[in-house]
C-alpha cells in the first residue's frame, strides 16, 4: 500500500540541526507546512529535528530553541582535531571499503567502541536537553541507528520498546567523537554510518521530501529507488550560503544562528519547487 508524504532529515551535526530547522521554518514562511508528514524519518542529526517536529511543539518555539541562549541545548563542543581526525580516518575506511558496505560499518563501529570520548550519560544529557518532549508521539516517527559490533541497521519507532531520548541518543552517535549508546545491552553508533540520509526507507510514500546537511554519495542512487518505486522526490541541500555559514566545524556551537538564519532564507526560496511537492 502506498501511503502519501514522507519527511526525511539527514544528518550534519549542530549545524545541521539549526539548518535542517530553518529549512522547515522557511518553507512554513512561504506557506509551505511539512511539519504534517504522513511519515518523519529521522538520521542523526536528523533524528534530533525530526523528534522536534514530532514533539507539537510549534516551529516558532523550535526556532527559538536553536538562537536563544536562554534555551539553547546544553552542547559539548569537540576539538577541531578530533573532528579533522574522524574526517581523515572515515575518508580512508570508505576509500578502502568501496562496494562493501557492512565491511565499511563494521570497521567504522569497531574504532567507535574502543574511541576516547565523553561518557554515554554526558551525552545523553545533551540529547534530553535539545528534545522538548522526551515521549515518542502518536504518529509515524523513525529513528535509524547502527549496531556498532554487527553493522546492522536498526530503526526505532514508538513501538520498539526504547525510549525516544535513547533512540535519539544513538542515532547522533558520531564514531570516534561521542560514546556508543547503550539500549537494550547493544551498543549503537550513528545512524549516518550506513547513510548519512537513508532516504531508501521511505520507500513505498508517494512524495518524499528529503532535506540533506551533508553530501551522500549514496542519496542519488536511494532517490532513483524511489522515484522508480512510483514517489515523486525533491531533495534540499545546503547552498552556498549554508555551506559557509557551516563552516569548518559543524559540531561547533557557533554554527547554530548562522546555519539557522541560512536555512530559513534557503527555505522561503526554495517554497514553490516543494509546494508543487507537497500541496498538490
Amino acid at each position: 500500500m502506498t501511503t502519501e508524504r514522507a519527511l526525511v532529515i539527514g544528518g550534519g551535526g549542530v549545524a545541521g540541526i539549526s539548518w535542517a530547522t530553518g529549512i522547515v521554518a522557511g518553507l512554513a514562511d512561504a506557506g509551505v507546512d511539512v511539519t504534517e508528514a504522513d511519515l518523519l524519518l529521522g538520521t542523526s542529526a536528523g533524528s534530533n529535528v525530526t523528534a522536534q517536529l514530532g514533539s507539537g511543539v510549534g516551529i516558532a518555539e523550535l526556532v527559538r530553541r536553536q538562537v536563544d541562549p536562554a534555551v539553547q541545548s546544553r552542547e559539548i563542543v569537540p576539538s577541531m582535531e578530533k573532528f579533522a581526525g574522524l574526517w581523515e580516518t572515515l575518508s580512508a575506511i570508505i576509500e578502502e571499503t568501496q562496494g562493501d558496505s557492512v565491511d565499511r560499518r563494521q570497521r567504522i563501529g569497531a574504532l567507535a567502541l574502543t574511541a576516547d570520548t565523553v561518557p554515554e550519560a554526558e551525552r545523553r544529557a545533551v540529547i534530553e536537553t535539545r528534545l522538548p518532549v522526551h515521549e515518542w508521539p502518536a504518529r509515524d516517527l523513525r529513528i535509524t541507528a547502527v549496531d556498532a559490533g554487527t553493522g546492522e541497521l536498526r530503526v526505532f519507532d514508538k513501538d520498539s520498546g526504547v525510549g525516544l531520548v535513547d533512540a535519539v541518543t544513538a542515532s547522533s552517535a558520531v564514531p570516534m567523537v561521542w560514546p556508543c549508546a547503550t539500549v537494550g545491552g547493544v551498543r549503537y553508533t550513528d545512524g549516518g554510518v550506513r547513510t548519512s540520509v537513508n532516504a531508501d526507507l521511505a520507500t513505498g510514500y508517494a512524495r518524499v521530501l528529503v532535506i540533506a546537511p551533508m553530501p551522500d554519495e549514496e542519496l542519488a542512487v536511494q532517490v532513483a529507488g524511489l522515484v522508480a518505486a512510483g514517489a515523486r522526490v525533491e531533495v534540499i541541500a545546503p547552498d552556498e550560503a549554508a555551506t559557509t555559514a557551516f563552516g569548518v566545524n559543524p559540531l561547533d556551537t557557533a554554527t547554530r544562528v548562522p546555519s539557522l538564519e541560512a536555512g530559513r532564507a534557503q527555505g522561503k526560496s526554495d517554497a514553490g519547487r516543494i509546494a508543487a511537492l507537497w500541496q498538490d
